[in-house]
């Protein structure tokens, strides 16, 4: 039998796609003991959300995935009124209308002190770990947004943006947050889909960790 032989570049992309579904693995495994290790953080998130709101401590967000397929991403619910409408209150409820242009730390959607502690501290985005461990996103990567905001502010752009999964952190959400344009945002999704490394993954991952508790930038 004659030994197959690949060539330098053959080889290489073999590697990174060996290199790719290990991560993937770890990353997926990771979020299942995440999402053990942090169910009581969920459970009390959940259940103070279910008695401020009552309604559905969780939301669904429509965002647009990995090569573009569709994303229900759930969130921990930080918005609500005082509809009295009993026949969604307890469903889990589908958003998805357009995001604001700009954040800002006096959003009159969100009317619990609790609700805007969630954000800041990115408590309503637990949830996500789910989405992890089904290999729907990753830990780091460009951030899951709407195909409005593909089309208005990512252009031409976008196609390449969504070649790499979602993350639930991401550059941007290490380099400024809420406070950062979308034009800002978008060169630094770009920068990480295009020279992403191990290295910048585990700096974005451990940046992530201070940002979070500090709630620095987050709105």
């Amino acid at each position: 039998m004659t030994p197959i032989c690949l060539d330098e570049k053959s080889y290489a992309e073999a590697s990174r796609v060996r290199s790719a579904h290990l991560l993937r693995g770890l990353e997926q495994l990771i979020a299942a003991l995440a999402l053990v290790i942090l169910s009581p953080v969920w459970l009390a998130v959940a259940l103070t959300t279910l008695a401020l709101s009552r309604r559905n401590p969780l939301i669904r967000h429509q965002r647009v995935g990995w090569q573009g397929r569709p994303l229900a991403m759930l969130k921990f619910r930080t918005m609500w009124d005082d509809s009295n409408d009993s026949a969604r209150r307890y469903a889990i409820e589908v958003v998805s209308g357009p995001v604001p242009a700009e954040k800002t730390g006096a959003d009159t959607r969100i009317n619990s002190r609790f609700a805007a502690f969630c954000r800041r501290h990115s408590l309503d985005e637990l949830p996500q770990l789910y989405h992890v461990a089904r290999g729907e996103m990753s830990l780091v990567g460009p951030r899951p947004i709407t195909r409005e905001e593909l089309r208005e502010h990512y252009g031409p752009t976008a196609e390449e943006v969504l070649t790499a999964r979602p993350g639930l952190t991401g550059l941007w959400q290490v380099r400024g947050r809420s406070s950062l344009s979308y034009a800002r945002r978008k060169r630094l999704d770009l920068l990480l889909v295009r020279r992403g490394s191990t290295g910048l993954y585990l700096w974005i991952l451990l940046r992530s960790i201070p940002g979070v508790l500090s709630g620095r930038d987050a709105y």
